[in-house]
C-alpha cells in the first residue's frame, strides 16, 4: 500500500492506492504467465515454424547428398571402362563414334575459354558500373540505370544465344573476314553480357555498405574523388567485389543454351577465338537428347564430366568463401 500523506486529498490517496494495487496484481499475473509457458505446454506455432524451416534444410542436404552419390556412383562406373590418366589428359573427344576417345580436355579447355572470355569483358565494365553509380551517379541517374542493368539478369538465354548467332556474330564478321558461324568469340562476349548484371550489381551493394565516415575522412586530408573511391572505397569494399567476381563466373562456367547456340557444338583444343568449340554443359545436353543408349559408355560420359563441372563449381565457391572470410570489414 502507499502510505498516505498528508498533501494528498482522500480521493487522491484513494486513486493512488487503487493504481498501486492494481500494478502489484497485474505483475503477480504476468509473473505467473511467464513461469506457466517456461513450464508448461508447448508452443505449437513455433514448433511448428522451426520444424518446417529444419525440414527445408534438411531437403537441401539430401538434395546435395544424392547428386554427389550418383555422379561418384556413375562416374566410378565409367572410370571402370576408361583409364582416369587418358579421361583427365587426352586431347581427343569422340565418345560417340568409332574409334572412341575419352580426353576430356577439349571440353574443359572450351568451358574455360568461355568462362575467361567473359570474366574478361564483364568485370571491367561491372566494376566501373558499380563505381559509377554508387559514387557519381545522382539519384535520379541511379533510379534510371541500375533497373535496367538488372534487367539483362531477367532476359532468358536462348535470346542471348539468338542475340549473338544473329547481331554479334555478323557484326564480328564485318571486323574479322575469317570468322566461322559458331566461334567461341561470340559466346564469350554474349555470356560477358548475361554476368555483368550480377557483377554491377553485387558491387554496388558492397561499394554503398562502406560508411560515410571514411570517405569523409579521407576528403577532410585533401584526396580527390578519384582517390577516395580507387584508395578507400573499393578496398575497402573489396570483399564484397571479389564475391561478385567469383560468382560471375560460377554462372559463366554453368552456361549452356546460349553457349551452344553462339559457340557451336565442335570439341576443339584450338587457341583461336575464331573457331567453333564446345563446353562441358553443351555436350551434356547433347547426350541427353535421347539418341545415345543408356547404358552405353557414351552415355555414362555425361556423369564424369558433370563430375568435373561439379568440382570446378565447389573449388569456385570455397574460393568465394574463403575470399569473404578473408577480406571481410564489419563496421559500426
Amino acid at each position: 500500500m502507499v502510505p498516505l500523506t498528508q498533501k494528498m486529498t482522500l480521493p487522491e490517496q484513494v486513486t493512488s492506492w487503487l493504481m498501486s494495487d492494481a500494478r502489484t496484481q497485474t505483475a503477480s499475473e504476468a509473473s505467473a504467465v511467464g513461469l506457466s509457458l517456461k513450464k508448461g505446454g508447448i508452443r505449437w506455432g513455433e514448433f511448428a515454424i522451426q520444424s518446417s524451416l529444419g525440414f527445408c534444410a534438411l531437403i537441401s542436404v539430401i538434395t546435395t547428398i544424392v547428386i554427389v552419390f550418383v555422379l561418384a556412383t556413375e562416374s566410378y562406373s565409367f572410370f571402370s571402362d576408361v583409364s582416369p590418366i587418358d579421361f583427365l589428359f587426352g586431347t581427343q573427344w569422340v565418345p560417340l563414334f568409332e574409334p572412341s576417345s575419352y580426353g576430356v580436355l577439349p571440353l574443359l579447355w572450351g568451358t574455360l575459354v568461355i568462362t575467361f572470355g567473359a570474366a574478361a569483358i564483364a568485370i571491367p565494365v561491372g566494376l566501373a558500373s558499380a563505381i559509377y553509380i554508387s559514387e557519381y551517379a545522382s539519384a535520379r541517374v541511379r533510379t534510371i540505370v541500375k533497373p535496367v542493368l538488372e534487367l539483362l539478369a531477367g532476359i532468358p538465354t536462348v535470346v542471348y544465344g539468338y542475340f549473338a548467332l544473329t547481331f554479334v556474330t555478323p557484326v564480328l564478321q564485318n571486323i574479322l573476314p575469317g570468322l566461322n558461324v559458331f566461334n567461341a568469340l561470340s559466346g564469350a562476349i554474349v555470356v560477358g553480357i548475361m554476368i555483368l548484371p550480377t557483377i554491377a550489381t553485387l558491387s554496388d551493394n558492397a561499394l554503398r555498405a562502406v560508411p560515410d565516415t571514411l570517405r569523409q575522412g579521407a576528403y577532410a586530408l585533401g584526396a580527390t574523388s578519384f582517390e577516395v573511391t580507387t584508395q578507400v572505397v573499393v578496398p575497402t569494399g573489396l570483399s564484397g567485389v571479389m564475391a561478385s567476381f567469383l560468382l560471375a563466373i560460377s554462372r559463366a562456367i554453368g552456361e549452356t543454351m546460349a553457349v551452344t547456340l553462339a559457340a557451336g557444338a565442335t570439341p576443339n583444343l584450338s587457341f583461336t577465338l575464331q573457331e567453333s568449340i564446345q563446353t562441358i554443359t553443351a555436350y551434356i545436353v547433347q547426350v541427353s537428347l535421347g539418341d545415345t543408349p543408356a547404358d552405353g559408355i557414351a552415355y555414362k560420359t555425361i556423369f564424369a564430366v558433370a563430375a568435373v563441372l561439379f568440382l570446378l563449381t565447389l573449388i569456385l565457391n570455397m574460393l568465394s568463401q574463403w575470399v569473404l572470410n578473408k577480406y571481410r570489414a564489419e563496421y559500426d
